[in-house]
This record gives C-alpha cells, structure tokens and sequence, in this order.
C-alpha cells in the first residue's frame, strides 16, 4: 500500500529500490539530512520543506558542495501561519514518508504532531529523531553528537588511557545511532505497513542509537571481557596489537590483528620475536610488546610499511588521510568516490544489483519552483498563486 500522490514518486526517473516512494523532509541541521541524502539516491522522491524565513546555517557551504540539499525538490514554507501549516498536511496526506528532527513538541505547536498528521494520513510513516528521545527528563535539552555519546557513556570508552575521552568526530551518535537508526525504523514500518496498510510513528532517539551500535561491548563487559576503563580493552588501544604506530616519516600505520593467526602472520613479518605470539592475550606481555612494534614500525615509512604488508592477511594498513583515501587503488576499482558536480565524495551506498544509482545533484531552478513541486500533489494553479501572493511560500 502506498500513500504517495500520482506520478511524485516516478517523476524524476529515478530508479532503485525506493523509486515510487515520496518523502517529506522537515529540514534541519545534523542526521535526518543525511537520511534524506541516503533515501533519494535510494530511489525515493525527496521534498525538503525549509522555513521561509531561514538563515544561512551554522556551516554554511556552497550549493553544490552542500549534501543537506542534493537530490530534493526544495519547498520553502512558512509552517507558522495556519495556511502553511494545512499545506504540509495536505503534502503529508499523499506522502509515504514525513521526517523531521525537532526538538519534542514543536511540530505539535505547530498543529503537525503526528496524531493530526496520521489523521489526513493512516498509512503516513512519521519518523521523529531527537537527541534524547520524545519524552524523559533530558527530552527537552539540546545537545551534539559529543553530548549523547557523554550521557549514553561511549565518549567514557574512546581514546587512551592516560588522555581525555576523544570526540569521534560526529560520526557515532549523530550518524550511526542517529541517521542510520532513523532509516532502519522508517523502513521496517515501510515493510510493516506492506502487510498492515498501517502507518506508524518511529521515535528514534541519537542517545539510545549510539547505545545500541555499543550492544557487543556490554556483552563484554557483563561478560568479564572489557574493564569499564578506557584504553585496558582490545579494540579501544588497550591491547598493542590494535592499534596505531607512527611510522618514519612521522605518518602512521594501523594493526588491527585481532586473530592468532594473523597476530602470527604480523609477527613473522615485522619481525616480532617468537615468544609474543604465545602470549599475545596475556595482559603482562602487552607494555614490553607495544615497545617492541612501536621500535620496529618506527625503522620504515608508513607507505613502505604499507607494501611490506600488502599481499598478507597481517591486518596492517596505512593511515590515509581525507583526501589520500580517494586515491588509493581499492577505492578508485570500487569506484568507492564519485565526482558530484564539483565535490568529491563518497558514492551512493550501500549498491543494489537492481537499479543503477546515481550521485543526488544539487537542486536545479525546476526543483525550486513552488508551482511544479505542488502541481505534483494535486494543488491548482490559481490556489498556488494565492498561497504565495500571502507569503505562505517563498522562492
């Protein structure tokens, strides 16, 4: 069953999995636009609603480098008065998908809380993500992805043992537990609703997404295997054979030989001496050990390293940077980089074996016109000329 109005979802040409699906993006900062990104170049028609009165953002970019907005139809809507406020429920009556990432209750203020939304639409599935969830003492708070990494105790788990916890970038909590969380539930309710004709509310929250991606680590902790202190464990720079070794040009490599036979494999090759590799768990070995990698990674250049390793299942990588990892030749056979306009960036993913996929664009004048976006969804045009001469659109 599917809610989407005549033609939205097919009127691009889009194929993928997702062709034929329409999705309403309330636009905002941090993971539901990456959701967005992700769900067009899956095949889905993405309109962006933005507020008419919006600012630059925080990080502002230039248009065809800026991902919050490719491959969407942009539809600049004043959500504040009444007028605009039934126009997104009338977009909303003949979409598939609506997301938005607002704090709680500000979509309810706005008259489009999903009990009003559900209403136009049974079959609607409204993804919400926020920070902490839509209830709880800490709902009503802002935060980053630095914040919910700090309250769900991961941020705690990363970095050394004797230096502060490191920010793993914004790549954890906002994107991992935030945007791909967000996804999985929208689209599990899509499957759901297949057999249901029921739409649904997904509350996604960044705190408990974040938490989820740890589930193995508790597992090792309840388990005896992890020490809740940072830096002691095998994967968070505890244990010397997983890891990063700075290198003779002052570059470094990466070990990652968890197994033992590829610890044995790394060993033989480094070389290592002999009796590491019978103890390569015991805890007491590991300072004279990381002293005996750090000595010998230290003798080469990260790149020379890099040969040395490249033909074994030693698990040994170099440290590429940004802009060194478009190059390397695993990801340029992949294609694993695209050219989208004038950025390089990473390509659609995860592929499909049906459906090509294509890079979303930038948006084009077309894509911002209110009169073609809304023609789509059924309204005339003498109806769209008095909805914008009363400022409810704007160009």
């Amino acid at each position: 069953m599917t809610g989407s109005p005549t033609g939205a979802g097919a009127s691009t040409g889009k194929t993928g999995p997702l062709a034929g699906l329409t999705v309403i993006e309330l636009a905002g900062l941090g993971p539901v636009p990456l959701a967005a990104l992700m769900l067009s170049e899956m095949g889905a028609e993405v309109l962006r609603v933005e507020r008419a009165d919006a600012g630059k953002p925080l990080l502002s970019l230039p248009e065809e480098y800026d991902l919050d907005r490719h491959g969407r139809s942009i539809l600049k809507l004043d959500l504040k008065r009444p007028a605009g406020a039934e126009l997104l429920l009338r977009l909303a009556a003949k979409a598939d998908l609506l997301i938005e990432g607002f704090r709680p209750g500000v979509m309810e203020r706005l008259g489009l809380g999903p009990d009003v939304v559900l209403q136009r639409n049974p079959a609607l599935i409204y993804g919400r993500l926020t920070g902490f969830g839509q209830d709880g003492p800490l709902s009503g708070r802002a935060g980053h992805d630095i914040t919910y990494l700090a309250y769900a105790g991961l941020l705690h788990a990363v970095g050394r043992q004797d230096a502060p916890p490191v920010p793993p970038l914004n790549l954890v909590a906002d994107q991992g537990g935030g945007a791909m969380m967000l996804i999985a539930g929208v689209l599990a309710a899509l499957f759901q609703r297949s057999r249901s004709g029921k739409g649904q509310v997904v509350d996604a929250s960044m705190i408990e997404g974040a938490s989820m991606l740890a589930a193995p680590i508790h597992a090792y902790l309840a388990s005896d295997l992890w020490t809740d202190r940072r830096g002691e464990n095998l994967l968070d720079s505890g244990a010397p054979f997983y890891d990063t070794y700075e290198t003779a040009d002052a570059r470094h490599v990466a070990v990652g030989c968890l197994e033992p036979r590829f610890f044995a494999e790394f060993a033989r090759l480094l070389p290592l001496d002999s009796h590491f590799v019978g103890t390569q768990y015991d805890k007491s070995s590991w300072p004279a050990m990381r002293a005996a990698i750090a000595g010998r990674i230290k003798a080469k250049t990260r790149d020379e390293w890099a040969g040395h390793f490249a033909a074994t299942d030693a698990c040994v990588a170099p440290v590429l940077s940004l802009v060194e990892a478009r190059s390397h030749p695993h990801n340029r056979a992949r294609q694993s980089f695209v050219k989208s306009g004038g950025l390089d960036r990473p390509a659609p993913a995860p592929r499909f074996s049906q459906g090509s996929q294509v890079p979303a664009a930038m948006p084009t004048a077309a894509d911002r016109q209110p009169a073609g976006i809304l023609t789509r969804f059924g309204l005339g045009e003498e109806e769209i000329a008095t909805l914008a001469k009363a400022g409810v659109l704007a160009q």
